[in-house]
């Protein structure tokens, strides 16, 4: 029994690692969060969220993983949170800086910013909102926090792990959220071009395909406020996914850690894992 655990220890532990989480504060980016600490890394929560206060997501993602917050003079592992907007090329370098200071040098990145803004159909879809959606999940949620990372990690000789957040729409389109398709569509493209571009210096460029989990986003288009029953979008759901119920943000933590190790996936890149329950492989 010890042999095995020193086995899966090896295989994925990230002791001594440190993460950066960007989006830190929304539901799957925090959660994933935990399963880093769980796992023994240091980790880096980036965010803006007004609502939800980065510096409480990380005693949050603390609390949870069961470790000591950072600066609390223990030495443990520890979680630091780090306002910073992902779509600001200086911001980033800034955060990053600080996240060297605080916690060390990461080796790993989880692009977790993103997400969506409404739902119309095709011909009123608000040209604005489109381009903002864009911009949330390509520029923010991924060109300019990779590029900083990519940039230090080639200058250092870090051989790193930047990990994508991809979704169900990258692979199919769902109704009424244009915006939402392509960027995320784009997400997937954008994951596997960077895999072959950055290969050559270690670095791995992977991503994760969460299915339906719910969040604070998608909460009240799933479940009815009033009476906790699923919405008919969210009975859609439920029928489409073979497995017949949500995801479990834990449920994350498997796909995180075996991407996140280099001992485990140390020659996987360019790849997206779905985490459905069985969505893509519906049919009839």
């Amino acid at each position: 029994m010890e042999g095995t655990g020193n086995f899966l220890d090896e295989m994925f532990s990230l002791k001594g690692k440190v993460a950066v989480v960007t989006g830190g504060a929304g539901g799957l980016p925090s959660s994933i969060a935990v399963g880093f600490a769980k796992a023994g890394a240091r980790v880096a929560l980036w965010g803006r969220s007004t609502h939800h206060p980065i510096e409480v997501a990380a005693r949050e993602v603390a609390k949870a993983a069961g470790i000591a917050p950072a600066g609390d003079g223990t030495g443990a592992p520890a979680v630091a949170g780090f306002k910073v907007d992902t779509s600001d090329t200086a911001a980033c370098e800034a955060a990053f800086d600080a996240t060297v200071a605080q916690l060390g040098m990461p080796s790993i990145l989880l692009n977790g910013v993103g997400g969506n803004l409404g739902k119309s159909a095709f011909v009123d879809f608000d040209e604005t909102t489109f381009e903002e959606v864009l911009r949330l999940n390509l520029m923010a949620g991924l060109m300019i926090p990779s590029r900083v990372f990519a940039r230090r990690w080639i200058r250092d000789g870090i051989q790193g792990s930047i990990i994508n957040m991809t979704s169900m729409t990258s692979y199919k389109g769902l109704s009424g959220v244009w915006a939402y398709n392509a960027a995320k569509a784009g997400v997937l493209n954008l994951t596997q071009a960077l895999a072959k571009e950055l290969a050559p210096h270690g670095i791995r460029v992977n991503a994760i395909a969460p299915g339906f989990f719910l969040g604070y986003q998608n909460r009240t288009l799933l479940i009815r406020e009033d009476t906790g029953e699923l919405t008919d979008r969210g009975k859609t759901v439920i029928a489409r996914t073979p497995f017949g119920r949500f995801g479990r943000q834990e449920e994350l933590w498997g796909a995180a850690l075996f991407l996140a190790s280099e001992r485990a996936s140390g020659f996987v890149t360019g790849v997206s894992i779905p985490v459905d329950g069985g969505f893509l492989c519906d049919n009839i």
